[in-house]
């Protein structure tokens, strides 16, 4: 069965496509079977993996909206054992055509739970937003990862973050648990990298993982070719640490 992790942080451009993309292929180098949620308007995850989603007739929100079945809209993609759901701009339009839906929080869980056998990890590429989708994939999800870049205003929203976690918790799925936070774009050559770093981990010690992702131009490259970073260039620092976060995760 699979855990099912939610990669969230309302700021945008910290990371989370990114991590998502790179995370869940690294497990794939590390023999997991993966599937990738693009829960993302903007459909940057499933481009980051050579899908283009305006070429699609059907995606996440035939899904969500009108109860199409979730087998038949996940994507192969070029490394054997990643595949994804896609999503585009009609994801935008999601609450407005569920208003009178009965439990409209708790439908992307319940279509998870028909191939949650399927893999080892599913990860969820969410929105720079804590609306509907981001409560959405909250509720489905067992865990969830919050990257904070490593720059000026990184505490800036960390509060709204947590805030919704517990009330995610609290009225739909107490089992959510934060898996960590992830500390992204990391120059330590930078008295700010060092001082952010420093302060997120006296603030989460225990929630904080070791590995730490450095700002690395690769990253960007792989994103724009639509392949994941360890395809892309394997060797890259970018590629090596999400690698170790991957380790880091199946060792935990």
């Amino acid at each position: 069965m699979a855990t099912i992790i939610a990669i969230s942080n309302q700021k945008g451009g910290v990371g989370k496509t990114t991590t998502s993309i790179s995370l869940a292929s690294s497990l794939v180098q590390l023999g997991k079977k993966v599937l990738l949620i693009d829960f993302d308007p903007q459909g940057n995850c499933s481009r980051g993996v050579g899908v283009d989603p305006t070429s699609l007739n059907r995606t996440i929100y035939d899904v969500l909206v009108s109860s199409y079945d979730i087998n038949k809209i996940i994507k192969k993609t070029e490394m054997n054992n990643l595949d994804l759901i896609p999503a585009n701009l009609k994801l935008s339009t999601t609450e407005s055509a569920m208003v009178n839906a009965s439990n409209p929080f708790l439908i992307l869980k319940n279509n998870l739970e028909k191939i949650v056998e399927k893999y080892d990890f599913m990860f969820i590429d969410c929105p720079p937003s804590l609306g509907f989708l981001t409560i959405n994939a909250l509720c489905a999800a067992n865990k969830v990862i919050i990257p904070v870049q490593c720059e000026y205003f990184a505490l800036e929203g960390i509060a709204q973050v947590l805030s919704s976690i517990s009330k995610v918790q609290s009225k739909y799925n107490s089992s959510l648990e934060i898996m960590g936070f992830l500390l992204t774009m990391y120059d330590p050559r930078t008295r700010l990298g060092t001082e952010v770093t420093t302060e997120i981990r006296g603030l989460f010690r225990e929630k904080t993982f070791v590995t730490q992702i450095p700002r690395n131009i690769s990253l960007a490259e792989a994103a724009a070719r639509g392949k994941p970073i360890n395809i892309f260039k394997p060797t890259a620092s970018g590629s090596l640490a999400y690698l170790s976060l991957a380790k880091e995760i199946l060792n935990g």
